[in-house]
Protein backbone atom coordinates (compact mmCIF):
# COMPACT_ATOMS: atom_id res chain seq x y z
CA UNK A 1 0.00 0.00 0.00
CA UNK A 2 1.44 3.19 -0.69
CA UNK A 3 2.22 5.61 1.68
CA UNK A 4 1.56 9.01 2.22
CA UNK A 5 2.77 12.25 4.06
CA UNK A 6 0.19 14.98 5.55
CA UNK A 7 2.04 18.13 6.76
CA UNK A 8 -0.51 19.90 9.41
CA UNK A 9 0.52 23.09 11.03
CA UNK A 10 -1.22 24.51 14.08
CA UNK A 11 -0.57 20.78 15.44
CA UNK A 12 -0.58 22.11 19.19
CA UNK A 13 -4.07 24.25 18.65
CA UNK A 14 -7.46 23.31 19.73
CA UNK A 15 -8.15 21.94 17.06
CA UNK A 16 -4.93 20.07 15.78
CA UNK A 17 -4.60 18.19 19.13
CA UNK A 18 -7.91 16.98 18.42
CA UNK A 19 -7.20 15.69 14.76
CA UNK A 20 -4.06 13.99 15.74
CA UNK A 21 -5.44 10.56 16.88
CA UNK A 22 -8.40 11.02 14.21
CA UNK A 23 -6.10 11.19 11.05
CA UNK A 24 -3.93 8.49 11.91
CA UNK A 25 -4.42 5.22 9.44
CA UNK A 26 -1.42 2.50 8.35
CA UNK A 27 -0.66 4.04 5.29
CA UNK A 28 0.05 7.53 6.31
CA UNK A 29 2.40 9.50 8.30
CA UNK A 30 1.42 12.52 10.20
CA UNK A 31 3.88 15.51 10.30
CA UNK A 32 3.26 17.67 12.89
CA UNK A 33 4.45 21.43 12.93
CA UNK A 34 3.58 24.44 15.85
CA UNK A 35 5.60 26.79 17.19
CA UNK A 36 4.94 25.48 20.85
CA UNK A 37 6.37 21.88 21.64
CA UNK A 38 4.38 18.97 20.85
CA UNK A 39 3.26 15.86 23.01
CA UNK A 40 6.19 13.15 22.12
CA UNK A 41 4.94 10.09 19.86
CA UNK A 42 2.65 6.95 21.15
CA UNK A 43 3.85 3.84 21.09
CA UNK A 44 3.16 2.88 17.28
CA UNK A 45 2.03 6.13 16.42
CA UNK A 46 3.33 7.15 12.96
CA UNK A 47 4.22 10.85 13.42
CA UNK A 48 6.50 13.39 12.45
CA UNK A 49 7.04 16.21 15.10
CA UNK A 50 8.66 19.90 14.26
CA UNK A 51 9.05 22.69 16.25
CA UNK A 52 8.68 26.36 14.21
CA UNK A 53 6.24 28.90 12.36
CA UNK A 54 4.22 29.18 9.33
CA UNK A 55 5.93 32.94 9.07
CA UNK A 56 9.44 30.90 8.45
CA UNK A 57 10.15 30.21 4.29
CA UNK A 58 12.86 27.89 5.91
CA UNK A 59 10.87 26.00 8.02
CA UNK A 60 8.02 25.91 5.59
CA UNK A 61 9.97 24.56 2.64
CA UNK A 62 11.35 22.05 5.30
CA UNK A 63 7.77 20.82 6.37
CA UNK A 64 6.60 20.37 2.96
CA UNK A 65 9.90 18.19 1.57
CA UNK A 66 8.14 15.14 0.69
CA UNK A 67 4.81 15.60 1.65
CA UNK A 68 1.66 14.54 -0.13
CA UNK A 69 -1.24 16.95 1.18
CA UNK A 70 -1.03 20.00 3.90
CA UNK A 71 -3.81 20.69 6.53
CA UNK A 72 -3.13 24.29 7.64
CA UNK A 73 -4.79 25.09 10.42
CA UNK A 74 -1.86 27.28 11.98
CA UNK A 75 -2.32 30.82 13.21
CA UNK A 76 -3.97 32.95 15.67
CA UNK A 77 -7.19 31.69 16.33
CA UNK A 78 -8.79 34.89 17.79
CA UNK A 79 -9.09 38.70 17.39
CA UNK A 80 -5.74 40.42 17.42
CA UNK A 81 -3.60 43.54 16.28
CA UNK A 82 -3.84 43.86 12.52
CA UNK A 83 0.12 44.02 12.28
CA UNK A 84 -0.22 40.10 14.27
CA UNK A 85 -2.96 39.05 11.71
CA UNK A 86 -0.75 40.10 8.65
CA UNK A 87 2.01 38.46 10.12
CA UNK A 88 1.16 35.44 11.47
CA UNK A 89 -2.74 34.43 9.37
CA UNK A 90 -2.18 36.47 5.95
CA UNK A 91 1.48 36.38 5.32
CA UNK A 92 1.66 33.14 6.89
CA UNK A 93 -0.90 31.23 4.80
CA UNK A 94 1.16 32.68 1.75
CA UNK A 95 4.17 30.95 3.44
CA UNK A 96 2.88 27.94 3.69
CA UNK A 97 1.06 28.19 0.24
CA UNK A 98 4.25 29.34 -2.03
CA UNK A 99 6.43 26.10 0.25
CA UNK A 100 3.94 23.66 -0.76
CA UNK A 101 3.75 25.00 -4.29
CA UNK A 102 7.87 25.03 -4.81
CA UNK A 103 7.68 21.70 -3.33
CA UNK A 104 5.48 20.06 -5.58
CA UNK A 105 2.63 19.83 -3.09
CA UNK A 106 -0.20 19.17 -5.33
CA UNK A 107 -3.19 19.59 -2.35
CA UNK A 108 -3.78 22.21 0.28
CA UNK A 109 -6.95 22.39 2.95
CA UNK A 110 -6.77 25.61 4.93
CA UNK A 111 -8.94 26.61 7.96
CA UNK A 112 -10.97 29.05 7.35
CA UNK A 113 -13.32 30.47 9.76
CA UNK A 114 -17.11 31.66 10.07
CA UNK A 115 -15.74 35.08 10.91
CA UNK A 116 -14.70 35.50 7.36
CA UNK A 117 -18.63 36.11 7.08
CA UNK A 118 -19.43 37.20 10.33
CA UNK A 119 -21.78 40.17 9.56
CA UNK A 120 -24.20 38.07 7.33
CA UNK A 121 -27.39 37.80 8.97
CA UNK A 122 -28.37 34.04 10.66
CA UNK A 123 -30.92 32.73 8.31
CA UNK A 124 -30.53 35.44 5.77
CA UNK A 125 -30.12 32.34 3.08
CA UNK A 126 -33.48 30.95 3.76
CA UNK A 127 -34.32 27.56 4.41
CA UNK A 128 -31.59 25.43 3.01
CA UNK A 129 -28.87 27.68 4.96
CA UNK A 130 -26.26 30.42 3.80
CA UNK A 131 -24.16 28.76 0.98
CA UNK A 132 -20.92 28.29 1.61
CA UNK A 133 -19.78 29.97 -1.16
CA UNK A 134 -20.88 33.18 0.20
CA UNK A 135 -19.03 36.55 -0.18
CA UNK A 136 -17.23 37.47 2.82
CA UNK A 137 -18.54 39.84 5.18
CA UNK A 138 -16.02 39.50 7.70
CA UNK A 139 -16.65 40.47 11.83
CA UNK A 140 -13.08 41.72 12.79
CA UNK A 141 -9.24 41.67 11.86
CA UNK A 142 -9.08 37.81 12.39
CA UNK A 143 -12.06 37.16 10.05
CA UNK A 144 -10.29 39.61 7.59
CA UNK A 145 -7.17 37.34 7.60
CA UNK A 146 -9.40 34.18 7.24
CA UNK A 147 -11.27 35.95 4.02
CA UNK A 148 -7.32 36.72 2.52
CA UNK A 149 -6.87 32.80 3.82
CA UNK A 150 -9.39 32.37 1.02
CA UNK A 151 -8.25 34.33 -1.67
CA UNK A 152 -4.89 33.33 -1.50
CA UNK A 153 -6.16 29.92 -1.91
CA UNK A 154 -7.97 30.86 -4.94
CA UNK A 155 -5.29 32.42 -6.33
CA UNK A 156 -2.90 29.00 -5.95
CA UNK A 157 -5.13 26.97 -7.65
CA UNK A 158 -5.93 29.26 -10.40
CA UNK A 159 -2.65 30.29 -11.13
CA UNK A 160 -0.80 26.97 -10.12
CA UNK A 161 -3.58 24.54 -10.76
CA UNK A 162 -3.17 23.41 -6.65
CA UNK A 163 -6.24 21.56 -5.16
CA UNK A 164 -7.61 23.86 -2.49
CA UNK A 165 -10.28 23.44 -0.01
CA UNK A 166 -10.82 26.50 1.99
CA UNK A 167 -13.25 24.66 5.34
CA UNK A 168 -15.14 27.47 7.23
CA UNK A 169 -15.77 26.17 10.68
CA UNK A 170 -18.08 26.83 12.68
CA UNK A 171 -16.57 25.88 16.02
CA UNK A 172 -14.96 22.98 16.81
CA UNK A 173 -14.53 21.04 20.52
CA UNK A 174 -15.72 18.19 22.00
CA UNK A 175 -18.89 20.06 22.87
CA UNK A 176 -21.15 22.74 21.99
CA UNK A 177 -20.90 25.24 25.26
CA UNK A 178 -23.87 28.21 24.01
CA UNK A 179 -26.96 28.32 21.49
CA UNK A 180 -24.92 29.65 19.15
CA UNK A 181 -22.77 26.75 18.97
CA UNK A 182 -25.59 24.41 18.61
CA UNK A 183 -26.02 25.99 15.14
CA UNK A 184 -22.26 26.19 13.90
CA UNK A 185 -21.03 23.21 15.98
CA UNK A 186 -18.66 20.39 14.41
CA UNK A 187 -17.70 17.40 16.18
CA UNK A 188 -14.24 16.36 16.49
CA UNK A 189 -14.90 13.42 14.34
CA UNK A 190 -16.96 15.15 11.84
CA UNK A 191 -13.80 17.31 11.90
CA UNK A 192 -11.99 14.51 10.81
CA UNK A 193 -14.59 13.24 8.53
CA UNK A 194 -14.35 16.60 6.38
CA UNK A 195 -10.57 16.20 6.18
CA UNK A 196 -10.90 12.95 5.09
CA UNK A 197 -13.01 13.87 2.12
CA UNK A 198 -11.05 16.86 1.36
CA UNK A 199 -7.75 14.73 0.75
CA UNK A 200 -9.52 11.92 -1.13
CA UNK A 201 -11.62 14.88 -3.20
CA UNK A 202 -11.00 13.04 -7.40
CA UNK A 203 -10.32 16.38 -9.53
CA UNK A 204 -8.34 19.18 -8.05
CA UNK A 205 -10.32 22.20 -7.83
CA UNK A 206 -11.09 25.27 -5.44
CA UNK A 207 -13.85 25.13 -2.66
CA UNK A 208 -15.04 26.97 -0.09
CA UNK A 209 -17.08 24.54 2.33
CA UNK A 210 -19.16 24.42 5.71
CA UNK A 211 -17.28 23.48 8.21
CA UNK A 212 -19.97 22.09 10.59
CA UNK A 213 -21.66 19.04 11.63
CA UNK A 214 -25.28 17.94 10.75
CA UNK A 215 -26.57 20.37 13.51
CA UNK A 216 -30.59 19.66 13.80
CA UNK A 217 -30.41 23.80 14.35
CA UNK A 218 -27.82 24.46 11.68
CA UNK A 219 -28.09 28.19 9.56
CA UNK A 220 -25.59 27.13 7.25
CA UNK A 221 -25.69 24.51 3.86
CA UNK A 222 -23.56 21.20 3.57
CA UNK A 223 -24.66 20.80 0.01
CA UNK A 224 -21.04 21.72 -0.73
CA UNK A 225 -19.47 19.73 1.17
CA UNK A 226 -21.59 16.33 0.45
CA UNK A 227 -20.48 16.95 -3.22
CA UNK A 228 -16.63 15.72 -1.72
CA UNK A 229 -18.37 12.76 -0.31
CA UNK A 230 -18.89 14.27 3.70
CA UNK A 231 -21.31 12.75 5.90
CA UNK A 232 -21.54 14.06 9.11
CA UNK A 233 -22.61 11.58 11.90
CA UNK A 234 -23.43 14.15 14.64
CA UNK A 235 -25.97 16.94 15.80
CA UNK A 236 -25.29 19.17 18.49
CA UNK A 237 -28.54 18.85 19.31
CA UNK A 238 -27.68 15.76 21.67
CA UNK A 239 -26.13 18.39 24.23
CA UNK A 240 -28.59 20.70 23.54
CA UNK A 241 -29.97 20.13 27.17
CA UNK A 242 -26.38 20.93 29.01
CA UNK A 243 -26.42 24.38 27.20
CA UNK A 244 -27.23 27.34 28.90
CA UNK A 245 -30.58 29.26 27.78
CA UNK A 246 -30.27 31.74 25.06
CA UNK A 247 -30.88 33.49 22.17
CA UNK A 248 -29.21 33.20 18.65
CA UNK A 249 -27.30 36.22 18.05
CA UNK A 250 -28.07 38.35 15.29
CA UNK A 251 -25.15 37.34 12.87
CA UNK A 252 -23.31 34.58 12.74
CA UNK A 253 -20.06 35.78 14.57
CA UNK A 254 -22.17 36.27 17.38
CA UNK A 255 -19.88 37.89 20.25
CA UNK A 256 -17.24 38.73 18.04
CA UNK A 257 -19.06 41.44 15.60
CA UNK A 258 -18.90 43.49 19.13
CA UNK A 259 -15.38 42.54 20.06
CA UNK A 260 -13.15 45.99 19.76
CA UNK A 261 -10.60 45.83 16.56
CA UNK A 262 -7.57 45.02 17.20
CA UNK A 263 -7.89 43.86 20.94
CA UNK A 264 -7.15 39.96 21.80
CA UNK A 265 -10.08 38.17 22.79
CA UNK A 266 -11.12 34.58 24.05
CA UNK A 267 -12.31 31.47 21.89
Amino acid sequence: MPEHRVLVTGAAGVVGKLMRPRLIRSDRILRMLDVRPLEPAAPGERVELLTGSVTDPEVMASACRDTDAVIHLGGISREDSWERILEVNIAGTQTVLEAARAAGVPRVVLASSNHSVGFRRIGEAGPDGLPADSSPRPDTYYGVGKAAMEALGSLYHWRFGMDVTCLRIGSCFERPADVRQLSLWLSPDDCARLLESCLAAKEPDYRVLWGVSANTRSVVSLREAAEIGYESLDDAEAFAGEVPAGVLPEFLGGAFCDTPLGQSNPL
